[in-house]
């Protein structure tokens, strides 16, 4: 799609809010000079910010509200401040047509709740989900969902989850057919629920998609690089995603504690320093930032709400490329094919 993506933002969503904002839009209009901005927020907040940034004097549309969605505000209450919210305006952007996307590092709860209300869901998904980029040791990233939106899933939701990790997995990192796996207990095929064992069988014989679906994964092979995208329940994968999140804090805590411990150890530290630094920008999640909840009629991006300027400009760059490579029609299509394949074996029957 040969367009210029138009981001709806939710200024004042993420722990920082505005100034972290406005500087990671920024940063993503010096990479990417086509890029335009419809900025929901407090104008006398906002302004201030907006002033500093010159790549950003052209290419901005700022709209004034007040309100904003708490951090621990509950969904249900957040739905009925839709049109006069922040977050609630961005979304309603993508749904106008006056944005191709909307972000937000702001209540995930509540932009789920929005956004699915708003936007509703694609012909043929049941529930959408929350799909987020994990590093690992391949020379690309792995894509894994869902990360929280569905705490329960029937087989049917895992299948159409697949399709639409495999589409991201095109969309965003160039994997003409990605490597599919669902997260268990173990490898073997008579391991995990009945709703894992019917995904699987259902994911086999659907070799028609552009996917190759390869079985089962257990959870200490999410970063080995032999997996393009990782399918699971919500609760899973939420469990899964702050795990390895808090690993990799472990880490790099650690080295720096025993690199600090004694004159030797920072000796060695200088020696290391390249390395190291190569494994803080692995490691550090302001470089994979950017999830996406996929099955909705229109795009919508959750920023991690500690992300800095980078991680915002990160986020902005994910929504960018899914616009212009068209993510929803190629998920329909996919979906498309599958309801047609399982409707003829069915009459086959």
């Amino acid at each position: 799609m040969d367009v210029s993506p138009r981001i709806a933002i939710d200024a004042m969503g993420g722990d920082i809010g505005p100034a972290v904002m406005v500087a990671g839009m920024a940063r993503a209009r010096r990479r990417d000079r086509v890029l335009r901005f419809e900025v929901f927020g407090d104008e006398a907040k906002i302004a201030p910010e907006l002033a500093k940034h010159q790549p950003l004097f052209d290419s901005v549309v700022l709209h004034h509200c007040t309100d904003a969605i708490e951090a621990s505000e509950k969904p249900s209450q957040a739905i009925r401040r839709a049109k006069t919210t922040s977050m609630g305006l961005a979304i309603n952007a993508v749904k106008e047509g006056a944005a191709h996307a909307a972000l937000s590092g702001g209540n995930t709860g509540a932009l789920m709740a929005m956004a699915k209300l708003a936007l509703r869901t694609m012909p043929g998904i049941d529930r959408p989900a929350l799909a987020a980029l994990l590093p690992t040791l391949g020379t690309t990233d792995c894509v894994m969902l869902d990360l929280g939106a569905n705490t329960e899933c029937d087989a049917q939701n895992l299948v159409q989850f697949a399709v639409m990790g495999s589409a991201y997995s095109r969309t965003v990192l160039g994997i003409s057919k990605p490597r599919v796996k669902l997260l268990n207990i173990g490898t073997e095929e008579l391991k995990g629920t009945d709703e894992l064992k019917e995904a699987a069988g259902l994911l086999r014989d659907a070799d028609y998609l552009p996917l190759r679906f390869e079985g089962f994964t257990e959870g200490d092979r999410l970063s080995r690089g032999d997996i393009d995208v990782v399918v699971t329940d919500g609760f899973s994968g939420n469990i899964a995603l702050k795990t390895a999140e808090g690993t990799a804090r472990f880490v790099t805590d650690l080295l720096r504690r025993a690199f600090t411990s004694s004159l030797r150890s920072k000796a060695g530290f200088a020696l290391s320093k390249p390395a190291l630094n190569l494994l803080k920008v692995h490691l550090d999640p302001n470089n994979h930032n950017g999830a996406v909840f996929l099955g909705l009629n229109g795009l919508v991006v959750k920023s991690h709400g500690g992300a800095n300027y980078k991680g915002v400009a990160n986020a902005i760059g994910v929504a960018a490329s899914m616009v212009r490579n068209d993510i929803t029609r190629k998920i329909g299509e996919d979906l498309d094919n599958f309801r047609a394949h399982a409707f003829n074996g069915e009459a086959a029957e």
